[in-house]
């Protein structure tokens, strides 16, 4: 006696409206860049990286070359003669003194500036976000209004003010202006830094005894050295770098490498071996201060870019 075989059920009907999303769920952009993910992007930014440092690296063999050679031919001729290379442009440099106290005109104008920034916006910081005082989030907000007053609107009521100071035209009324201009946005990243510390280790201090200035130099400017060298690396930027501001508030006396080289320019014809090296010194110094805190520059910008 046979027994019955019960039949398999059947599969159950597939839904092509449930299946259509599945197999578009990736785009042909999301496919393509999948596929060049590897090497061939790798590659390709490395190139392009490269072409991104040619005029650098442009401006760096024609600093080594000799004026003649620079007028004559372009700089990567370089290449067929290496040994046409030479220092002389730099020993033009170190014996121009124009070029040379502008450069120290840059460093007494760059690092008080930052260093007054990054103290000042620390303790302004500090204050907006652990100390309750009167109308403490109305001043914050003034200080971030700040950040979108341009530089262009204060100059002329600060060189009036400046010159009624007897500061106009020397080197410490370039160095207010960038602290002025600087703090605003020094205030929000420090603040918005400090308002992420862990309200149980500030109370825990407070309770072994420690006051407010304690508190401030033991364990919170401590914690906040990421944020403070990223913020140090952008003003140092900004004022190494700067033009507008050294042109209206310096004078000859105190003018910095920046409008050193622009005054130069006019004369290119006749000192062009003072171009080259000073440009390239104006611009190794603040790209070897960024690599030298690359590293706390990138995690105190993401640490105090958000609340």
């Amino acid at each position: 006696m046979t027994a019955l075989k019960t039949p398999a059920p059947a599969p159950a009907p597939r839904n092509p409206v449930e299946e259509a999303p599945a197999r578009a769920r990736r785009s042909v952009a999301a496919r393509v860049a999948s596929g060049v993910a590897g090497g061939a992007l790798r590659i390709f930014l490395l190139l392009v990286a490269l072409f991104w440092l040619v005029p650098t690296f442009g401006l760096l063999v024609s600093s080594f070359r000799d004026p003649t050679d620079i007028a004559g031919s372009g700089w990567w001729t370089v290449f067929s003669a290496p040994a046409r290379l030479t220092t002389r442009s730099y020993e033009s440099l170190l014996e121009n003194e124009g070029i040379t106290d502008a450069l120290f005109n840059t460093v007494w104008i760059t690092v008080p500036a930052t260093l007054l920034v990054v103290l000042i916006g620390a303790m302004a910081g500090y204050a907006f976000a652990w100390m309750d005082f009167r109308g403490r989030d109305w001043w914050f907000m003034v200080v971030v209004g700040l950040l979108v007053v341009p530089v262009q609107v204060a100059l002329i009521p600060l060189s009036g003010l400046f010159r009624d100071l007897g500061i106009f035209g020397d080197v410490v009324g370039v160095v207010l202006f960038h602290v002025g201009f600087g703090l605003p946005f020094a205030i929000f990243l420090l603040r918005n830094f400090f308002a992420e510390i862990p309200r149980e280790l500030l109370e825990a201090a407070r309770l072994d005894g420690a006051g407010e200035v304690r508190l401030f130099a033991t364990v919170v400017l401590p914690l906040a050295a990421p944020a403070l060298a990223s913020l140090g690396i952008f003003q140092f930027l900004w004022v190494w770098n700067d033009m507008l501001v050294a042109l209206v508030f310096s004078s000859s006396g105190s003018q910095p490498l920046t409008v050193a080289l622009q005054q130069q320019v006019r004369q290119f014809g006749s000192n062009i071996e003072v171009l080259a090296p000073g440009a390239f010194i104006s611009m190794v110094i603040p790209l070897a201060v960024f690599f030298a805190f690359q590293k706390q520059f990138v995690s105190g910008v993401m640490a105090g870019a958000v609340k």
